[in-house]
């Protein structure tokens, strides 16, 4: 095992059984700062090591990627794998080839990117994780099987890393090692983008060896498209769900609402996030008490794929993006709807807004939005009647990467809180330059082995620390109810479980949840508090 500080690339081909140990993590704020708040590293199991890639740094991201039973499995893996990297460079790359070969070639290696990752800093500055280790790692490979001078001369040209199975493998979990926030993009001089090479890697063993998480292939991507949704609800199971949304609320509040389904030439097709009809229906239900109580022309869709708004394949697979984006696009297309308004799910926004508008054309294509601004909208016009005081607790905000980061949508989530919150409190940093949740790019939804304890203590470690620094002043007044509002599917997946983790809403009356549930909590209309906690 090598000290973290004198890890380099060339190191990812040793035969080690672990490359490092994460040891030394960034310091918790009070009261997290104290001895046994926090629960320990457990170490992986033997069972772990023989079967799956447990030797870069003890966890195991990816659940499909198995030790070869033979030398000849080791070579077609081997060779699949650099096959993949040669097609990466030519034009059958190009959604990303440019920005691609941009940050291949011009990376000043000043790490400027090291400092805004989130993942560096919660380890302490742990050389595996800074930004520029897999992109130099990838540089070294190139340099060795594709160049002149790297297969004449090798080593003297820093074409100094052998390509074995462990290598590849190892690589293939680095790349599961990294958000996708881009944050190190935002901050780099020259522009330059060191997430892609985590996403390019992820590509080649999706699209080239038929490797990926299976919580983002097989349940999540292949059975949205066989089901409908990646949480596996199919269209009658839907439809029955939104039944009893309807029986609940009218139960609890005593409002009648019915949920237009498959509106015919709607104002607004409302996509959700699936899982929030199942882990957060509350959610749902919040966004329909808004819409009719603004007298929004709007619906949702009980079509296959119209239900579901996630697009986990632009994580892993251009090709599987692919095809559910233009499902997607289809069905608002044939119910005739003017746009699609996006609900509180941050890589549905980018996948619906961003990657689809470069996979649709013409009259295939139908207007993206987000909720949010939306949402403002509908505060700034008195459409909707509010009593601040039914808020008056703590509130602090997360800004969800995709929607924030990547598409710029800053300013309509605060405008809304800061008028129905006496007591909203920003992060530190906050806006474009927050922290990821630490669930960003499917790690919310993978805990294949042990690598929930890589996102609970390693990649939320920094967006964990946030927290406990907005709520600083009452963190440990448990009377107190303090909310953390996450406008995302994903980052309130990751928030959930941290506060699990931690025991943070057991000791110290900490919640968390969308910014709609807030808003309808303090329409002037509801009779009893929205949010259950109050209660």
């Amino acid at each position: 095992m090598i000290k973290q500080k004198d890890l380099r690339p060339k190191d990812l081909g040793r035969p080690d059984e672990q490359l490092i140990k994460v040891e030394s993590l960034m310091k918790l704020k009070p009261p997290y700062n104290e001895e046994g708040m926090e629960p320990p590293f457990t170490e992986p199991k033997q069972a772990w090591r023989e079967k799956y890639c447990a030797s870069l740094d003890g966890f195991v991201g990816i659940d499909k990627l198995t030790r070869p039973e033979s030398k000849e499995q080791e070579q077609e893996f081997v060779r699949k794998f650099l096959n993949g990297l040669e097609k990466a460079f030519t034009d059958a790359n190009s959604g990303v080839l440019q920005p691609f070969l941009l940050s291949f070639e011009y990376c000043a290696k000043c790490n400027t990117c090291s400092d805004a990752c989130h993942i560096y800093k919660a380890t302490n500055g742990n050389e595996l994780y800074r930004p520029i280790f897999r992109s130099e790692a990838l540089r070294k490979i190139v340099k060795k099987y594709f160049t002149k001078s790297g297969k004449l001369l090798g080593g003297l040209v820093g074409a100094d890393l052998e390509v074995n199975w462990e290598t590849v493998a190892r690589l293939g979990e680095l790349a599961y090692r990294c958000n996708l926030c881009r944050r190190c993009a935002q901050t780099c001089p020259l522009g330059l983008d060191n997430s892609l090479f985590a996403k390019e890697i992820r590509k080649i063993f999706s699209q080239e060896m038929g490797i990926a998480p299976s919580p983002l292939h097989e349940k999540g991507t292949m059975n949205q498209l066989k089901t409908g949704s990646s949480t596996g609800i199919t269209k009658p199971v839907f439809l029955d769900t939104i039944e009893f949304l309807e029986e609940d609320i009218e139960e609890r509040y005593g409002l009648k609402i019915k949920f237009p389904i498959d509106k015919k030439g709607a104002d607004i097709l409302l996509m959700h996030n699936a899982g929030e009809f199942l882990a957060w229906p509350e959610n749902p239900i919040a966004f329909a008490i808004l819409f009719e109580e603004a007298g929004l022309d709007w619906t949702l869709s009980s079509e296959m794929l119209g239900y579901d708004n996630v697009n986990y394949g632009i994580w892993y697979d251009d090709a599987q993006a692919k095809k559910i984006a233009l499902q997607q696009m289809k069905v608002a297309k044939d119910l005739g709807v003017r746009r699609i308004v996006i609900g509180e799910c941050g890589h549905a926004h980018k996948a619906s807004a961003v990657v689809a508008d470069r996979m649709a054309y013409g009259e295939d294509k139908v207007p993206v939005e987000s909720c949010l601004p939306l949402l403002w909208d509908l505060v700034k016009s008195k459409a909707l009647k509010f009593d601040p005081s039914k808020n008056n607790f703590p509130v602090t905000l997360h800004d969800p990467c995709n929607v924030v980061r990547q598409m710029g949508i800053v300013q309509p989530q605060r405008k809304i809180l800061k008028q129905i919150c006496p007591d909203f409190r920003e992060m530190t940093p906050h806006g474009v330059n927050n922290y990821c949740c630490g669930g960003g790019s499917g790690f919310a939804i993978m805990n294949s082995m042990n690598f929930s304890e890589f996102r609970n203590k390693i990649s939320a470690r920094t967006k964990f620390n946030q927290i406990l620094g907005a709520f600083q002043d009452t963190i440990e007044e448990a009377d107190i109810p303090k909310y953390v509002c996450a406008p995302c599917s994903n980052c309130k997946g990751t928030i959930r479980d941290i506060l699990e983790y931690y025991r943070v809403t057991e000791k110290f009356n900490v919640h968390y949840g969308g910014l709609v549930e807030l808003m309808v909590n303090a329409l002037v209309s509801m009779n009893k508090p929205f949010l259950e906690f109050l209660e």
